[in-house]
């Protein structure tokens, strides 16, 4: 009587050919394969790493331009005017026409000037030239004005940092309470091209502008830095606060004027574009964005929020993964954006001045009555 052959030892398996199963494991292997052989895994990215990326320090630079030069028009401005206030005693320096670029409303009201008579208003031309020149380049690069060169932009950004730094993190508003808050910005635009635009016929708008208050809307301005009440100085403050814990605070949630530029970026050729085949899916680029874009998941970021500040293409740590690209999947380098942002800006300015539509009509002898007169104007 023959025994059953003994199993197979482990020496024995061993020494079977790779891959070839053991006598008695073909039902062992038939029934346990559904139940841990792992389906056909997808290959491996590899992961090619980009050079350094100049893009954010090409981008402060510009930001810190940008912002030395609106300094040093408002210190111009102010000497200008504290020239009349002194009756001549202190330093003179002539009137910088930049220092319209901080009246927008006044810039919103020339554009429709421009567009109802085709012609460029004589009051506050500079205005709704530098008023051009930031709707121009947020149309060509994606809303760069308020990350490139919006000096109020460039204080928020700071601050958001500065507390990231200080606290080792942002805070961020609810996804629910966050979509509501960003509408207040198009709200408060919505409003101002009721006021400005619908409502205000042509001639009420040239007759504002011929009037003391109208006149000296910069003075205005000027003063209001100056002698800050209690209640702007209390409002300016909760701003800033906020801006130290959630990301550009103001800009997200209250800027009219970032608002109109984001809708102008609507027509822009250039588009933050993720490539998937070389993406490695690490989320960094979401996590970097300030504007809380979900770059990682998106094929193209189409949003008016996004400021094309190139955050998260920085943040990517994959050659060709995100790239800021034009049309027919054209890299766009952030040397050609910072050029071009710098461009568009100067372009405008000098066409302004060669053509003779920057300077106002204000001859300097009147500044003397407007200085005095201006701050008992009364809104028309």
């Amino acid at each position: 009587m023959q025994t059953p052959a003994p199993h197979m030892t482990e020496v024995n398996r061993q020494s079977l050919p790779a891959g070839e199963p053991a006598a008695g494991d073909e039902q062992f292997s038939s029934d346990s394969a559904s139940l841990t052989a792992p389906g056909p895994r997808a290959p491996k990215k590899k992961l090619v790493r980009k050079p350094v990326d100049r893009a954010q320090v090409l981008r402060r630079s510009v930001q810190l331009a940008f912002l030395a030069l609106n300094l040093w028009v408002g210190v111009q401005f102010y000497l200008f005017v504290r020239f009349f206030e002194t009756d001549g005693r202190s330093l003179w320096l002539s009137r910088p026409a930049g220092v319209e670029g901080w009246l927008p409303i006044a810039g919103l009201m020339n554009l429709k000037a421009l567009l109802v008579t085709g012609a460029m208003p004589e009051m506050y031309p500079a205005g709704l030239v530098l008023f051009l020149s930031f709707i121009a380049v947020s149309v060509v690069f994606r809303k760069a004005f308020c990350s490139w060169l919006c000096p109020v932009g460039t204080l928020s950004e700071w601050l958001w940092k500065a507390g990231k730094r200080l606290f080792g993190r942002s805070f961020l508003v609810p996804r629910w309470l966050d979509a509501p808050l960003r509408a207040v910005k198009y709200l408060l635009l919505a409003f101002f091209i009721k006021i400005v635009v619908v409502d205000m016929p042509l001639l009420a708008l040239q007759a504002f502008f011929q009037n003391p208050y109208g006149m000296t809307l910069d003075l205005r301005m000027l003063d209001f830095f100056r002698h800050v009440s209690g209640t702007a100085a209390a409002v300016v403050g909760a701003l800033a606060v906020a801006s130290v814990f959630v990301p550009n605070f103001w800009c997200r949630y209250a800027c009219p004027y970032g608002a109109f530029m984001g809708l102008g970026a609507w027509l822009s050729p250039l588009r933050i574009r993720r490539f998937p085949d070389p993406c490695i899916d690490c989320g960094k680029c979401a996590k970097a964005c300030p504007s809380r874009l979900p770059v990682d998941v998106k094929l193209n970021v189409l949003s008016p929020e996004c400021t094309g500040c190139l955050e998260c293409v920085t943040a990517c740590p994959v050659e060709g993964a995100l790239l800021l690209v034009a049309p027919a999947r054209r890299r766009v380098s952030p040397w050609l954006v910072a050029a071009g942002v710098a461009g568009i800006f100067l372009a405008f300015v000098g066409v302004a001045k060669l053509t003779g539509h920057w300077d106002g009509p204000v001859p300097v002898e009147a500044w003397y009555d407007l200085v005095r007169s201006g701050a008992g104007a009364t809104h028309p």
